[in-house]
């Protein structure tokens, strides 16, 4: 592996620090050593307990355990790892080759690292001891409830599942779906979004809650397919009746859900950016190599033009979206979360959209074995197409990043353009 063809995975401004650099070697080693080779194990055992099963590879464990050994552990978290957003950025990178072992296998998958960052941000000492403790151990799984079938979700104050006060205890009732993970037996936690105070200002109607899996009106009702696929986790709708936990459950403070949300996506977007760069990444490998073992019309396919065109567009959208995710990491380091949030929102635009051609791409050059589970791409695909509605559909980004623009003055005050002139002429002529 030449420097010339594997090029520095840091930007240049970025000056990552020594400790960076050796977990990136540690994770790349780990990624050829023990994930990869361990992935037909963990589908063979997908396949034989068929996908309604939601139990856990015992691979999983297993690629634990050796993850700690190597010191890949919690390195999403800057107060545990001591990387910056930046510096872990690469690390994540190499983890979305292999979304749905490698990141587990490290503790940095969705949704426990949004979980953690919110109890560690603003979780009680009681809460964190309870939860956050044993998250950060890898013992347990959790799941954030927002998302509701029968309203637009991503606009937060949408929600309508009703948080009320009775005494010393909070009453939950709603439906959410889409609910990740929450079918996974390690699943023992809820962090529930919904409204305690439908008659405050829109923004401070919401409340987070902490609802453990197993009390009583919590039900699972189905886990929901991805484009036919079972997630091993599950994808839930999960209904809530007459739920109660006590008071002290409450995350934050009541009426701060919103911000808590935001908080807790705008990292969150970032990590599922730097990931979907790894799945982008894999499809353009695979691609170049099959072209060139595949022959086809009296030649290689890697000998036709049309297919080395597909090869370097693809190369050109990865680094054109790494370049935004790795700004986005850069501002929040240096500036904070609310700074990064149009260059996050961008990214989070850009990115799934540039994998998602890649991958289709490679698709397409495997024929056949692309759209089935002959290789990785089909499932791939399916996840990287579903990150463009999840944390925040497309739409919702473009208007938050049009809003801004259409907000802020020029950097120049412009000269009248020509259109300007002819249409002051007109205006003369007219008096």
């Amino acid at each position: 592996m030449s420097p010339e063809s594997h090029p520095d995975p840091y930007p240049a401004y970025a000056a990552p620090s020594p400790r960076a650099r050796e977990l990136y070697a540690a994770m790349l080693a780990f990624m050829a050593q023990e994930v990869l080779p361990a992935e037909r194990a963990y589908e063979e055992h997908r396949h034989a307990a068929g996908e309604q099963d939601h139990s856990v590879p015992p691979v999983i464990e297993e690629l634990k355990a050796k993850a700690r050994e190597r010191g890949l552990w919690n390195l999403f978290l800057p107060s545990e790892s001591g990387l910056t957003q930046l510096e872990y950025a690469p690390i994540a990178e190499l983890s979305g080759w292999s979304n749905e072992l490698a990141p587990e296998a490290i503790n940095c998958q969705a949704p426990d690292t949004g979980n953690m960052e919110l109890l560690h941000l603003i979780g009680t000492p009681e809460q964190q001891q309870r939860w956050l403790r044993p998250l950060l151990a890898g013992e347990i799984r959790s799941a954030f409830a927002m998302t509701e079938p029968r309203v637009a979700s991503s606009d937060a104050t949408n929600i309508e599942t009703r948080i009320e006060r009775d005494g010393d205890e909070y009453v939950v009732n709603g439906r959410k779906w889409w609910i990740s993970g929450a079918a996974d037996p390690r699943c023992a936690v809820l962090i529930v979004m919904g409204k305690t105070d439908p008659e405050a200002v829109t923004h401070r109607q919401q409340s987070m809650v902490i609802v453990p899996v197993d009390t009583p009106g919590v039900r699972i009702e189905r886990s929901l397919p991805v484009f036919g696929r079972q997630d091993q986790h599950g994808h839930c709708e999960v209904s809530f009746t007459d739920v109660r936990v006590p008071v002290s459950n409450i995350l934050g403070e009541e009426g701060g859900g919103f911000a808590a949300a935001q908080a807790r996506l705008g990292p969150g977007r970032i990590h599922h950016v730097m990931r979907a760069l790894g799945a982008g990444e894999r499809a353009l490998a695979m691609m170049v190599q099959r072209v060139q073992v595949r022959t086809a019309f009296g030649g290689p396919l890697a000998e036709q033009s049309a297919v080395r065109e597909r090869i370097a567009e693809s190369r050109i959208e990865l680094e054109q979206a790494r370049a935004l995710c790795h700004v986005a990491a850069h501002i929040v380091d240096t500036r904070g979360n609310k700074a990064a949030r149009h260059a996050i929102a961008a990214a989070k635009v850009a990115v799934p959209r540039a994998v998602c051609a890649v991958i289709d791409r490679a698709i397409q050059v495997h024929g056949g074995a692309g759209v089935s589970d002959a290789t990785p791409l089909a499932m791939l695909y399916g996840w990287h197409r579903a990150m463009r509605i999840f944390d925040g559909p497309d739409e919702a980004h473009l208007t938050t990043l049009a809003r801004h623009e259409l907000t802020r003055p020029p950097l120049f005050d412009l000269p009248p353009s020509l259109f300007d002139q002819m249409r002051d002429v007109d205006a003369e002529g007219a008096r």
